[in-house]
């Protein structure tokens, strides 16, 4: 019984080690996905002013 107790716990610790892996990863490609939003964003309002910059020059 006690064998298997054992055995039982390292799975689940395993299984936690894997989750905890996967969690890291998924919020490590959110920030990435973040950061590409936030330049996507700046580069955005940027051509923004510059359209019109050009129309009130025109």
């Amino acid at each position: 019984m006690r064998d298997q107790l054992s055995e039982r716990l390292n799975q689940l610790k395993s299984e936690f080690e894997s989750g905890q892996k996967v969690l890291r990863d998924l919020e490590a490609r959110q920030q990435d996905v973040r950061d590409t939003l936030l330049r996507i964003g700046g580069a955005i309002q940027v051509l923004e002013e510059m359209l019109k910059s050009e129309a009130a020059a025109s």
